[in-house]
Parts: C-alpha cells; structure tokens; sequence
C-alpha cells in the first residue's frame, strides 16, 4: 500500500527531486509541512481554554510561592486541593491537544518520512564549516554514518520546520 504512495508521490514531486538541490527541497518540505502541522495544531486545540489554563497556572504558582513566603500552613493545605483541579484540568487539556492533532498528522509524517528516504539517505543536505554537536548528535539518533558537520534530511526538515511552527505560532498566537 504505501509503495503505491511513495510512487504517486514521485511522479508529482518527482521532477523536483531529481533536479532541485536536496537542501531545497527538505527545506520546502520543512516549511510547508510545518506550516501545515501547527494549522492543524492551532485549529483542533481548543485556544481560549489552553490560555486560561495558562492564566490558571501562573495565578496558582503566584499564590503558592506568597503562602510559602508567608509560612501560611493553611493556605498551603488550601492550595494542594487547588493544585489538584489544576492538574485534572491540565490532564484533560494535554490529552485533547495531543490526540486530535496526531490523527491527522502522524499518518503523513510517515508516509512523508518513508518517502523521503527514498531519496535522501545517508545524504548530506547541509555541511557545516566546522564539526558541531548537534548535528552529530542527530546522526546518532537515526544511526547515520555521515560527518559530524553534515546534517541529513532529518535533521534539516526538523530544523526547517521548528523554525516554521515558532515564528507561525507567535504569529497566531497559538500553543
């Protein structure tokens, strides 16, 4: 099944591919799929109730450390019962944010995924001046045998694609 995919795909992406540089088209990806990914995050989350669980918790955390300055032992006693609620009510959210989105996302995150690698593994996408940490440390996580100032498409879709979902949740104001 997924091979019929991963051909379909490489007739429409395939001239892209085969004559962009690979840097390009992981960035490409990166970005529209980002892009696509925190949409998605930003419509399925419910917006108003992430924020006032925010304002809830900032508010807790302020009356908590004023009790514990305050050596008020019943207050405290008080604010554990409160703390309680917060982290109910926390479960739910954390529960409804990360299920709704990962129906719809994780199915094209690895038919993408399957997909790309096709094309690109064990590729060097971007290379580095000068040996850096992260990018080996990425080579580590999937067991690549490239240099440690070489980034692989995982890697640099991973980076293009944070940055994407930063700048656009700031953007929409979003978790």
């Amino acid at each position: 099944m997924l091979e019929g995919i991963y051909l379909a795909l490489d007739k429409v992406f395939g001239p892209l591919v085969t004559n962009a540089h690979p840097m390009w088209v992981v960035t490409i990806s990166g970005i529209i799929l980002g892009a696509f990914f925190t949409l998605v995050n930003h419509i399925l989350i419910d917006q108003e109730k992430m924020k006032k669980l925010q304002k809830m918790s900032k508010e807790f955390q302020k009356e908590w450390k004023e009790a514990q300055k305050a050596g008020d032992e019943k207050k405290l006693r008080k604010l554990q019962q409160k703390q309680l609620e917060l982290l109910r009510l926390q479960n739910e959210v954390m529960k409804d944010s990360m299920f709704k989105p990962m129906l719809f996302t994780m199915p094209i995150f690895i038919i993408f995924f399957g997909w790309m690698r096709r094309w690109y593994v064990e590729t060097a996408i971007v290379k580095s001046p000068f040996s850096f940490f992260l990018f080996d440390w990425f080579h580590k996580f999937y067991h690549s045998a490239l240099q440690a100032n070489e980034l692989g498409y995982i890697g640099w879709y991973i980076l293009t694609s944070m940055i994407t979902g930063q700048v656009l949740r700031k953007l929409l104001d979003s978790y």
